[in-house]
C-alpha cells in the first residue's frame, strides 16, 4: 500500500502546478508520513480503534487522481430551513451562495498554499502533502450571521478515494456563526482525511454541527483544533452514524478568561460498524467554562468509543468542566470502550468526569407495553428519552429538529 501511495503521490505532483517552496513542504510532509504510516494501536491515542489495520482490510490501492465528477443530486439540498450554502466537491470548492448575508460580511478563500510547516501527526503530513484547497471562512468584526451555514462535502462515485480536505474557520470579534458540515458520502471504501482549524476572538460564537448519518462504507478521520479568545463561546455537536469507520478528534483550548465550550454528541451505530469520539480540552486560563457529553447506541456487531480529557494549567483557577460518556448496548455482541481523564495543576476548580455502559431496561418497556405501546414502539421511545437528553442541549430549534429527523425520533411516543 504505501509503494502504491508513493507512485500516486509522485503523479499527484506532477500534475499539479505548486511552487518550488510549496512542493518541498508537500515532500517532506509525505515523507514523514511514509516513514511512519497510518496510526495503529501502539500508539495510546490509537488503542481502541488501530487505522492502519482498518485501512489495510478494506482498501488495497488509493485513486488519488480523482475526475472532478459531480455525484451531488438536488435531492440531498436541505429543505427544512433556509440557509447559506458552500458546495465541496473532493475537497475542492465548486459552488458558494451567501445570499442570506450582508455582502462581504462572511468571506470564503482559497488558496492552493499550505503552511510551511512540518507536523508531528502523520494523519495531518499526509492531509498537507494532498490537499489541493486551503479553504478559508472568514466572519468579519462585529456581524452577527443570520441564518446557518451549510457546508455539503460531495464525493466522486469512484471505488478506494483518498480525499483530503482543510477548512479554517475566523471569527473576528464579536460575530457569530452557526455551520453545519453535512457529508455526501458517495465514495465507496474510501479514506476521508479532513481537518478544520478553527479561531474565535473575543465575543465571537459559534455553533458547529458536524453530521455523519448516511450509511456508506468509507472510512473517515475529522480533527478540529478550536482556540478560543477571551469570552468567546463554542457549541460543538456530533452526530456519528453513517461511516464504516469514523474518528472524530476535537483539540479545544480555552486560551482567554471566560471563554467556554460545549462539546456534544451521538454515536449511533449498527452493524459491524466502528466509530470513535476523542476530546481534549485545554483550560489555559482562569474562569472558563467546558461541558462534554457523549452518549452511544450501539447494536448487532457495532463498536463506539470515547476517549475524553479535560488539562487544566496551573494559572487556570476557577475551572469548570464536566464529562460524561453512556453507553446503551442494545445486543450482546456490542463493544464500548471509554477513558475519560482529568489532568488538574490548578487547586480552585471543579472538575468531574465519568462513564457508564448498560442494557435497555426491560422493566421500564414492560411497563410502557402495560400502557397500551407495542414492545417496538416501547423499545424506540427509552432510546428516544435517552439520545434525548443530548439533543436537548442543541439551542437552534430548527436544526434541533432537522437532526432528530435524521435519527428518526418521533416525538409523538
Amino acid at each position: 500500500m504505501e509503494n502504491n501511495s508513493q507512485i500516486n503521490f509522485e503523479n499527484f505532483l506532477k500534475e499539479k502546478s505548486f511552487s518550488k517552496d510549496q512542493l518541498e513542504i508537500r515532500k517532506k510532509n509525505f515523507e514523514k508520513f511514509s516513514t511512519k504510516g497510518f496510526p495503529n494501536k501502539r500508539l495510546e491515542d490509537w488503542k481502541f480503534s488501530d487505522l492502519n489495520q482498518i485501512i489495510k482490510n478494506n482498501i488495497k490501492n488509493f485513486n488519488i487522481d480523482i475526475s472532478n465528477e459531480n455525484s451531488f443530486d438536488d435531492k440531498d439540498i436541505i429543505n427544512d430551513f433556509d440557509h447559506n450554502k458552500i458546495f465541496i466537491l473532493d475537497g475542492k470548492v465548486i459552488k458558494e451562495d451567501f445570499s442570506y448575508e450582508k455582502k462581504d460580511s462572511i468571506k470564503l478563500s482559497v488558496k492552493k498554499e499550505i503552511e510551511d510547516k512540518i507536523y508531528d501527526n502523520t494523519l495531518l503530513n499526509l492531509n498537507s502533502a494532498l490537499n489541493e484547497e486551503n479553504i478559508s471562512i472568514n466572519v468579519e468584526e462585529g456581524y452577527q450571521s443570520v441564518a446557518p451555514l451549510i457546508i455539503y462535502n460531495i464525493y466522486s462515485d469512484k471505488n478506494q478515494n483518498l480525499i483530503n480536505s482543510k477548512i479554517n474557520f475566523n471569527l473576528e470579534k464579536n460575530s457569530s456563526l452557526k455551520i453545519i458540515n453535512l457529508s455526501n458520502e458517495n465514495a465507496s471504501n474510501s479514506f476521508l482525511n479532513s481537518n478544520y482549524d478553527i479561531n474565535l476572538k473575543d465575543d465571537a460564537v459559534l455553533k458547529y454541527y458536524s453530521l455523519n448519518y448516511k450509511e456508506n462504507s468509507n472510512i473517515s478521520h475529522s480533527l478540529s483544533n478550536i482556540n478560543l479568545e477571551k469570552n468567546s463561546h463554542c457549541e460543538y455537536f456530533i452526530l456519528s452514524a453513517g461511516a464504516k469507520f469514523l474518528k472524530n478528534e476535537i483539540k479545544c483550548s480555552l486560551n482567554k478568561n471566560y471563554g467556554s465550550a460545549f462539546i456534544n454528541g451521538v454515536i449511533s451505530l449498527d452493524k459491524d460498524n466502528h466509530h470513535e469520539i476523542k476530546t481534549i480540552i485545554n483550560h489555559n486560563e482562569e474562569n472558563c467554562k467546558s461541558y462534554q457529553l457523549i452518549k452511544c447506541v450501539l447494536n448487532d456487531n457495532s463498536k463506539g468509543i470515547y476517549q475524553g480529557k479535560i488539562f487544566v494549567d496551573s494559572k487556570a483557577q476557577k475551572t469548570d468542566g464536566y464529562q460524561l460518556s453512556r453507553a446503551l448496548l442494545l445486543s450482546e455482541n456490542t463493544e464500548f470502550n471509554a477513558k475519560p481523564e482529568l489532568e488538574i495543576y490548578a487547586d480552585d476548580v471543579k472538575c468531574s468526569h465519568g462513564s457508564t455502559s448498560g442494557n435497555i431496561d426491560e422493566n421500564s418497556i414492560f411497563y410502557l407495553m402495560s400502557r397500551g405501546l407495542s414492545y417496538k414502539q416501547s423499545k424506540q421511545l427509552l432510546i428516544n428519552g435517552y439520545v434525548g437528553e443530548v439533543l436537548e442541549k442543541i439551542t437552534e430549534d430548527k436544526i434541533k429538529n432537522f437532526i432528530k429527523k435524521l435519527l428518526g425520533i418521533n416525538d409523538e411516543y
